[in-house]
Formats: C-alpha cells, sequence, structure tokens
C-alpha cells in the first residue's frame, strides 16, 4: 500500500492496533495455559507473523522497500535505524524475534515464576503476556507510522 496522507496512515495505524490486541489475547490465552515454554513459542509464532504483516500495511515490508527508488528506500531504512527499529524493510526471522522477545525479558520472567501459583499466577501471567505482547507490537506500529509519517510530503 503506498500512503499518501496523514488520514490514510492514522486509518492503517488503528487497523494495526486492533490487530495487535486481537494477537495480544491469543497470546495471554497461551500464557494461561501451565504448559511451560508453551507461551514463548506461541508469542515467537504470532510475532514471526504479526510484525511482517504491519509492515506490510505501512508499505514497509522487505519487499516493499526494495521496490522503492533507491534513495526513498535509503531515506526510509535510516529513518527507522534513527528510531531503533531494525525490523523495518527487513525480514523477520526467528533470530530476529529472539531479540525482541529479550527487551520484554523481564516480563517473561515474571511470568514464569507467576505461572507457579496455582490459578491467580496463571491470570496475573495472562495478564503480562497481554502486555508484553501489546507493547513489542505497538512499538513497532508507532515506529512504522513515524517512519511514513517522515517521508510524506509536507
Amino acid at each position: 500500500m503506498h500512503i499518501t496522507t496523514i488520514a490514510e496512515l492514522d486509518r492503517v495505524r488503528d487497523d494495526a492496533r486492533k490487530l495487535v490486541t486481537k494477537r495480544a489475547l491469543v497470546s495471554a490465552g497461551a500464557s494461561a495455559v501451565p504448559v511451560p515454554g508453551a507461551d514463548l513459542i506461541v508469542d515467537a509464532n504470532i510475532l514471526t507473523k504479526l510484525l511482517p504483516d504491519i509492515s506490510n500495511r505501512f508499505g514497509l515490508s522487505e519487499k516493499q522497500v526494495q521496490a522503492l527508488e533507491p534513495d526513498r528506500a535509503k531515506q526510509v531504512l535510516l529513518i527507522a535505524a534513527n528510531l531503533g527499529n531494525g525490523v523495518i524493510g527487513r525480514s523477520i526471522t526467528r533470530r530476529v524475534v529472539t531479540m525482541l522477545i529479550r527487551r520484554v525479558g523481564a516480563r517473561y520472567a515474571s511470568k514464569s515464576l507467576l505461572r507457579l501459583v496455582p490459578f491467580a499466577g496463571q491470570i496475573a501471567a495472562a495478564g503480562i503476556s497481554f502486555g508484553a505482547m501489546k507493547l513489542v507490537g505497538n512499538s513497532h506500529i508507532d515506529d512504522c507510522y513515524e517512519t511514513v509519517r517522515r517521508t510524506l510530503p509536507a
């Protein structure tokens, strides 16, 4: 998709946020299941699909950025790098997802410990998982939004 106005950009952002909320609910559900490690596997799978989907909605997938004029592609990657986002315009691999999960590692560690407490711990773990997934997804949305906003004509 080629976004040309702030109104289009806002609509894409709002749709992407709804998608993140849906995926965060799936993540929370997986965290409520008392199987060690299942939540990390589910979260990795969710992020492996979610992040490219978000990038694609903003016109910032690897393929879309490669199709841009060289100067514009360079500009997009430079803006993304300045925002600290190494995902925009790049292929999303398990290694990249693992790096993103490590950023919210303290949440995952506390979630694992909470799961040991029957019932209340599982509910708390689900809440933490939901929050962590929203944090990663919405952060990527914000970076995509800002990258596209900076490339729009004034």
